[in-house]
């Protein structure tokens, strides 16, 4: 493990790194619930059951990718926001079949892998400027507090106000709160893996209150679902048209700027930039989140990214891509497993996701708010993620705006090359 994954130069061991990859699992385990239920719904042969399975196995793979190549503590699996693009806009939306879809990501993730073995995926994640990359871990600390606070009903959607406080006295958002105040009570007495404990503490509260429920015959065990293998659809009527190149540039434009956005914040709060801002091979993380959309595309699945959950393994001390394989692993086992990961409530890993936000706040104080062309593109980028709940419109908007405000105060030197394409290219976004 130390010649594999230099496990004392990130001053990190064995058990800490396993304990954050588990941490990690359980904090985006979600997914295997979310994703075969949404495309589910799709119907036409693309069954949960085979969902399911190509999500676990598209994870895993890609999570394997990121941990052997990369050596860094992210874990990749189908993106939330794109597989609902993909079902309710390309298949029940535009009427397009699930064949036609999966089609559109595979020839993404193509392209994909094709840019980051050029660099071009790396030199835009360079591009993006410090206090900008800083004010994106930031960004995503509060979007993914914002998720975990309304996953558990903690906030919700009244329809009077564009948000207001659920009824805490309610299953799920009264055992999210329980467990949001044992991880901050662990934590602050610095007890070894404080997010991992709270998570399975709250899994166990939950069962008197009715949140976690075991089903009458319950198994822990059963077999996987066949996935839907190389389900595609290339004829020329198809993949020539406008309608499908406006699908396929989407999947393509929200996957980089959403994975560009994630290792950005990641490594942030891991400490592994270095002195300069950059990510340590960061063309490597690159390429496993291409094989990862490829892979799941094959297997019957959504555009595969990398996931902000991460975020819950780094502060459960995750350094090395040692974090990765853990999560890979479990990803594995729970093809076996699933009836007994899917007894974990979303109100029992809320509250690692809410503890997370926290812990990401922590570069704001490094943020140049002095200057108004650094601190306003900043500001903008951390505002923007919750508000408009997507990492990669925080990202526009902070590129946007930086380029802006240098020219207006006529700083043309601090403006990057790629810096100016990305905001053309954001710029042309909004009309195209």
């Amino acid at each position: 493990m130390e010649k594999l994954f230099r496990l004392k130069e990130h001053g990190t061991t064995v058990q800490r790194e396993i304990f954050a990859g588990l941490t990690t699992f359980l904090t985006m385990a979600y997914i295997l619930i979310v994703n075969p239920g949404m495309l589910g719904e799709i119907g036409n042969g693309m069954t949960p059951g085979a969902v399911f399975t190509a999500t676990a196995i598209a994870s895993a793979i890609a999570t394997l990718v990121m941990a052997f190549a990369a050596n860094l503590p992210i874990a990749l699996a189908p993106g939330m926001g794109l597989n609902a693009f993909f079902t309710y806009a390309v298949v029940l939306g535009m009427g397009y079949s699930w064949q036609v879809a999966l089609t559109a990501v595979f020839l993404e993730g193509i392209l994909f892998l094709v840019l980051s073995f050029f660099n071009v995926r790396e030199a835009i994640v360079k591009a993006i400027p410090t206090n900008l990359k800083k004010a994106v871990a930031v960004g995503i600390g509060i979007f993914i507090s914002l998720i975990g606070f309304a996953n558990s009903g903690i906030v919700v959607n009244t329809g009077g106000t564009i948000i207001s406080l659920g009824d805490l006295s309610a299953g799920s958002p009264l055992l999210a709160f329980l467990g949001l105040i044992v991880i901050i009570v662990l934590y602050t007495l610095k007890v070894p893996g404080a997010i991992l404990v709270g998570i399975l503490a709250t899994t166990v509260i939950g069962i008197p209150l009715g949140v976690t429920t075991i089903p009458e015959g319950w198994s822990p065990v059963g077999l996987p679902a066949a996935p839907l293998l190389f389900r595609f659809d290339f004829s020329a009527a198809t993949i020539l048209s406008f309608k499908f190149f406006t699908v396929f540039f989407t999947f393509l434009f929200v996957d980089i700027f959403d994975t560009v956005g994630t290792l950005v914040g990641v490594t942030t709060q891991a400490g592994l930039i270095d002195k300069n801002g950059d990510i340590p091979r960061v063309k490597q993380a690159l390429i496993a989140d291409a094989v990862g959309t490829v892979a799941g595309a094959a297997l019957g699945t959504s555009t595969v990214t990398s996931y902000v959950e991460s975020t819950a393994g780094v502060a459960a001390g995750g350094r090395t891509g040692l974090t990765s394989l853990s999560t890979a692993v479990l990803f594995l086992l729970a093809l076996f497993l699933a009836p007994l990961f899917l007894l974990i409530p979303t109100a029992a890993t809320a509250p690692a996701l809410i503890m997370v936000g926290f812990l990401m706040m922590r570069p704001v104080t490094d943020i140049d708010f002095s200057d108004p062309t650094e601190g306003i593109p900043a500001f903008l980028a951390i505002v923007m993620m919750p508000f408009a709940y997507s990492i990669a419109d925080g990202i526009v908007y902070g590129v946007i705006s930086y380029v802006l405000l240098k020219i207006a105060a006529g700083k043309f030197r601090e403006i990057s090359v790629v810096s100016w394409v990305l905001f053309v290219i954001f710029l042309l976004r909004f009309f195209l």
